[in-house]
C-alpha cells in the first residue's frame, strides 16, 4: 500500500527546498539615494523593490505566504492555489506556484492593469475578474472552495507569515544597508498598506530593536485605514477605491495592526500619480504609483523637518516598475479621463525636489 502522507511529505520537502533555493541564490534589493536640493541636512533613500525577479515588494511576501501555508500542511502536491488580489501579490504567487508545479487562480477587481494581467498570466497563472472590488475575498474564497484548492489569503496571513525579528527581512535589510550612511537610524520608515504585512514587519521589528525611527504609512485618501487608524470603530467605507493598485482598502483586512503604526498621512490620488511621476523623472525610470503615494507623504515629513531645523534621513519603498501602469496612471489620456489634474500637485513639490530660486 501507498504511504500516501510520507508522499506528500516528500513533495512538501522538495517545495520548500526549491523556495528556499530561490531565496539563497536572490541578491538584496538596492537602497537609493534620491537628492533633495531643498532640504540640505535631509536624506531620502528608495529601497529599491522593483527589482525582485517578480517585479515588486509583493514578491517578500509571495515567498513567505508559501512556505507558511507549506509548512501548515495546508499545499499538498495537488492543490490549486487561490488569492485576492489588486494585482502585484498575484504576480508573485503565480511564480511561485509554477515554480513547485501547482494551478494558480488571482481574483482580480475588473479594472486592475492589463499589464498585471499579463505578468500573471506569463508566469503561468489565470486571472478572475470581479466587478466589485469589496467582493474579491469572499469570491476567491468560495472558488477555493469549489476547486478543492487553498485561498492563500494574504490579507489574514500577511502579518504572521514573515518573521518580523529579522532573518533578513525587509525591516533589517534597510537598517543594515544604512549603517554607514551619515543619519543610519531613519527618522521615518514610510510605507503603504494593502495586506498590512510590511507596516506590521516593519513596526514591529522597530520596537523589538527598540529603534528611535518612526513608522510612517502613507495611505489613499479613498481607504479605510487612515480613517480605522484615528477612529477604531470604522471598519468600511463607502465610495470607489483609490486608482493606487496595491495599497489602500474599503474594508479593514486582518493583518492591518493599527498599533505598530506611529503615523498615517492620507494621500490624494491625483498626489500620488504626480508624485509617482516626479520620482520618475528624477529617477530616470518608471516607478509605480503606491510609490509616489510614499513619496508625498516623505515630502510632508521633510517639510517638517526642515521646519524644525532637523537634520536626518528617510526610507520609504519603491514597491514596483511603473510600466505595470503603462496604459492606466503613466498614460495621459487615462489621468485626462478619469480627471486627475497632476500639474498643481506636481508644482508643490518643486520646493523639495529642486534646487531654490
Amino acid at each position: 500500500m501507498i504511504d500516501t502522507n510520507a508522499r506528500d511529505r516528500a513533495w512538501v520537502d522538495q517545495a520548500v527546498r526549491i523556495i528556499d533555493a530561490e531565496f539563497t541564490r536572490s541578491a538584496d534589493t538596492h537602497l537609493v539615494p534620491v537628492e533633495l536640493p531643498g532640504a540640505p541636512g535631509i536624506s531620502l533613500y528608495l529601497k529599491d523593490e522593483s527589482s525582485h525577479p517578480t517585479g515588486s515588494l509583493k514578491h517578500r511576501l509571495g515567498r513567505s505566504l508559501f512556505l507558511y501555508a507549506l509548512c501548515n500542511g495546508w499545499i499538498g502536491p495537488e492543490t490549486t492555489i487561490v488569492e485576492a488580489s489588486s494585482g502585484s501579490t498575484a504576480v508573485s504567487e503565480s511564480y511561485f506556484a509554477r515554480m513547485i508545479g501547482l494551478p494558480f487562480v488571482a481574483v482580480l477587481p475588473r479594472g486592475t492593469s492589463p499589464e498585471k494581467i499579463a505578468a500573471i498570466e506569463f508566469h503561468g497563472g489565470s486571472c478572475h475578474q470581479v466587478d466589485d472590488p469589496r467582493s474579491v475575498r469572499s469570491e476567491a474564497q468560495r472558488l477555493a472552495q469549489a476547486l478543492g484548492g487553498h485561498f492563500m489569503d494574504q490579507f489574514t496571513y500577511a502579518e504572521r507569515a514573515t518573521d518580523w525579528r529579522g532573518n533578513n527581512n525587509i525591516a533589517q535589510s534597510i537598517f543594515d544597508q544604512m549603517a554607514q550612511e551619515a543619519h543610519p537610524v531613519p527618522s521615518h520608515i514610510v510605507c503603504g498598506a494593502g495586506t498590512g504585512g510590511t507596516s506590521a514587519t516593519i513596526g514591529r521589528y522597530l520596537r523589538y530593536r527598540r529603534l528611535a525611527t518612526r513608522l510612517c504609512v502613507a495611505d489613499p485618501e479613498a481607504s479605510v485605514f487612515h480613517r480605522h487608524y484615528a477612529d477604531r470603530t470604522i471598519t468600511e467605507i463607502a465610495g470607489a477605491p483609490s486608482c493606487v493598485e496595491g495599497i489602500g482598502r474599503l474594508q479593514l483586512e486582518p493583518s492591518f495592526l493599527p498599533d505598530v503604526v506611529d503615523r498615517m498621512i492620507a494621500v490624494p490620488d491625483a498626489a500620488s500619480l504626480a508624485a509617482a511621476l516626479r520620482i520618475s523623472r528624477i529617477l530616470g525610470r518608471p516607478c509605480g504609483v503606491s510609490t509616489g503615494t510614499n513619496i508625498w507623504a516623505c515630502a510632508t515629513l521633510i517639510r517638517e523637518m526642515r521646519a524644525a531645523g532637523e537634520q536626518g534621513s528617510i526610507v520609504t519603498l519603491l514597491c514596483d516598475d511603473g510600466r505595470r501602469y503603462a496604459s492606466t496612471c503613466f498614460d495621459a489620456a487615462w489621468r485626462d479621463a478619469h480627471g486627475f489634474e497632476t500639474t498643481t500637485h506636481d508644482a508643490a513639490l518643486d520646493d523639495i525636489f529642486t534646487h531654490p530660486a
